[in-house]
This record gives C-alpha cells, structure tokens and sequence, in this order.
C-alpha cells in the first residue's frame, strides 16, 4: 500500500475507527466532527476535531499570516512576537517536527507531502495547532492582561492553505480574527529561498519544489486570500521592499486593530507607515501563477 493510500485509509470517514494518530485526544466534552465519528474519550489517540470551536474567540485572538514560499512571514512574526506578545505557531514548523518525532505515526505522510509541496490533510494540521494553542494557554508566555484569565493571542503562519482548512478551523477551534497577507513577485520568492536552500537545511529549499509550492500556493490558498478579502478581513502588505520597511506598515496594520494595546510608536515614523500601507492596500503586487 502506498503513503497515498494509507492517509486515505487513516482518514476515510467510511472507517473512522481506524485511525491511531499518536497526538493527543480531544479535550472531553467537545463533540466530534462528524456524528458517525467516535467519540475520543472512548477512542484514545484519535485525531478527531469539534464541531464547535473549542476557544472563546473574545478571549483568544487569532491571526491568520499568509505569503507565497519566501514572502518573510517568519521574519515579520519573530518581530510581532517580541512587541505585541503574540504566540508565534507556524504550520509547517509543528508539521516538520512531527514529521522528525520519534515514533511518529505520521512521519512518512508528511515527508512525502512536504518533498512533493503539497498540502498535508487538515486533520493532522489542524489537530497540531490546536494542541499548540492548548499549551500555550495553560503555560502563558507572558503574565500581562493580553495572556490572563485564559485570552491569548496567536499568529498563525503559513495556514490556512486551502478552503476546507480555514472553514474546518473556524469551526473547530476558535474564529480567526483577520488575514495578514504578505505579496511580492514570484521571481523574488524564488531567489529568496534559493538563497535560504544554501544554508537551511530544508530538503524543500530546491528549484523544483519550490516551483511545486508556489504552484500549490496559487491554485490552493489564494481562493483563502479572496475568500477573507470578500469578508472584509484581509491586511494586505507589499513585502517585496526591506524587512523594516515591511515592518512599519505592518505595525500600522496591527495598531489599528488591537485598539490600545500596542506600544509606543515614534509618530514620524507612524506617519511614514500609514502613507505607505494606504498604497500597499490598493496596489501591492499579487503572486502569479509559476511558470
């Protein structure tokens, strides 16, 4: 039997009781996805999401952060990180680390997922972000009001990529809040990861899956991109200048929507930044389709 084949045998909602994913159960209380489905208290180890979201999205604030391969969506949240106390979960991050998790049930699937540049099954993705969240929440990173009585706050890098995953975790885990999305021009992505191959170590970081990611990109969370867009719940930021440029236009963006809690600003540069991120909204450059 094939990877192929075994993840459709995993999760194939004719044989539910057949999965034996190793992350953690469901917090007892919550219902299954689907009623067929059993239920995981009685079922350990099996990945099953809610039918209803699991965090109170008046506490728990999440932010969806989305760019094509290479857009600097780490770059930026490591920055978000440090001034505004989010909690940075990147999706392919807890996605690799399951991967090279000894005993992982999963490790062959997402390898080859990965290799191939295509998206891992929003089971397994969603069930990781969610048990990061849960984490998190009990061990806040910080002990000021934004992390108290149970609010946090979360940037969520790379996810949703495709329709059925921002749906799913909607519905599931908590409402997101809005969509930062990160642009630029595919010929700068493929010479910023080229760049990164040289010393990152990820077996992705090739011409040839990267031409697969970006074509996974467009053909698959763009349609998520328009979705929000129509929703009125997408920031849109031109990432092609330098990293503090970026920045400033980012802060704009955060600042206006976490209403009094972000810190002092030097206004000159405030300024600066609300000119530049009015034109970004109306005029950054989208990602093309590879070629």
């Amino acid at each position: 039997m094939t990877v192929i084949d075994k993840l459709k045998a995993v999760f194939s909602s004719d044989s539910p009781s057949t999965s034996t994913t190793t992350l953690a159960p469901h917090p007892e209380g919550q219902a299954p996805a689907h009623p067929s489905e059993p239920d995981a208290k009685a079922v350990p180890g099996t990945a099953v999401l809610s039918d209803k979201p699991v965090f109170d999205q008046e506490k728990v604030t999440v932010i969806f952060v989305l760019g094509g391969p290479g857009a600097g969506k780490g770059t930026q949240c490591e920055r978000l990180v440090k001034d505004y106390g989010f909690k940075h979960l990147s999706a392919g991050d807890l996605l690799r680390e399951e991967r090279n998790r000894p005993g992982s049930t999963y490790g062959e699937l997402i390898t080859e997922y990965i290799r191939e540049g295509k998206i891992v099954p929003q089971e397994v993705t969603i069930k990781l972000l969610e048990n990061a969240m849960s984490s998190t929440l009990a061990s806040p990173p910080s002990t000021d009001s934004a992390w108290s009585n149970g609010h946090g706050r979360f940037l969520i890098d790379g996810f949703p990529r495709k329709m059925d995953q921002a749906l799913k975790f909607d519905e599931s885990v908590v409402k997101s809040s809005f969509v930062l999305f990160f642009s630029t021009t595919e010929a700068i992505l493929l010479e910023r990861l080229l760049e990164r191959g040289k010393t990152s170590g990820r077996d992705d970081d090739n011409k040839e899956s990267i031409v697969k990611r970006f074509r996974t990109f467009v053909e698959t969370s763009m349609p998520v991109v328009d979705y929000y867009r129509k929703l009125g719940k997408v920031v849109e930021i031109d990432s092609s200048p330098p990293i503090d440029e970026v920045y400033q236009k980012v802060r704009v963006e955060i600042d206006q929507r976490l209403s009094g809690q972000a810190p002092a600003q030097d206004p000159a540069a405030t300024a600066t930044s609300n000119t530049a991120s009015t034109t970004t909204e109306t005029g950054a450059p989208t990602l093309a389709p590879a070629v």
